[in-house]
């Protein structure tokens, strides 16, 4: 199927998930995974109306922004620190912090450059010893460092579902990941405001959103299966 018709299909799976736990689907930020995926394939997204575009590596955002402009670029992979200067200041949100060490870091950069970045923390929810992101117990040390940040602004939370549970058990650790959202957004951190809950992909999207994410980052559903080779 054509990228257009395959980005209809996602919209009606957002609107009906959405719908079914009693949200507004305008309320769901859609983020397209373009990760190896060629500017003209990326394009026919972009004219068909997608604004928001996701990247494992940030080389690719950096090489991708030269010919697509006009568009909001995300770092949804994890990033190591000597990769920072390719995506802070010129990402919307980078996803995938999942350290101290990596917040402190990207903080520092931007403010040696005069940037200012948002970002969201990633929760390993998990506990998978394959998956980046930070113990849910170990949050609150995280936070606390992020409100003393000058360039960097926590904006929410972002967690991975786990390829081998089942939806069940995915919902469920959605759903804590969910609470930690609300919990936060009640305390109140200075620098911190809880905007963006990015939960789901492709194979579990519609349960994400059902547990409450409001952003979702979509790759094959709308660009098919992709070269990892690339």
């Amino acid at each position: 199927m054509s990228i257009a018709t395959n980005i209809d299909e996602v919209k009606y799976k957002i609107e009906q998930s959405a719908k079914k736990s009693g949200r507004n689907p305008e309320d769901i930020n859609l983020v397209a995974v373009s990760k190896t995926i060629e500017v003209s394939r990326v394009l026919e997204a972009v004219e068909y109306g997608l604004k928001d575009f996701g990247e494992n590596r940030p080389q690719e955002i950096r090489d991708k922004s030269k010919e697509i402009t006009n568009v909001n670029w995300h770092q949804i992979g994890q990033l190591q620190s000597n990769k920072i200067k390719y995506v802070a200041g010129k990402t919307k949100l980078i996803h995938s912090v999942d350290s101290i060490k990596l917040l402190g870091e990207i903080d520092e950069y931007c403010k040696i450059h005069g940037f200012n970045q948002d970002v969201l923390i990633q929760l390993n929810i998990s506990k998978e010893e394959t998956k980046s992101g930070i113990d849910k117990e170990d949050l609150e040390k995280v936070l606390e460092f992020a409100e003393k940040l000058t360039n960097t602004k926590v904006k929410g939370l972002m967690t991975i579902g786990s390829a081998y549970a089942s939806d069940d058990e995915n919902k469920k650790m959605f759903e804590i990941c969910n609470k930690l959202f609300i919990d936060i957004s009640a305390k109140k951190y200075d620098n911190i405001t809880m905007e963006y809950l990015s939960m789901g992909m492709s194979g579990d999207f519609e349960s994400a959103i059902e547990m409450g994410s409001n952003m979702v980052r979509i790759g094959t559903s709308i660009f098919g299966m992709r070269d990892y080779n690339i």
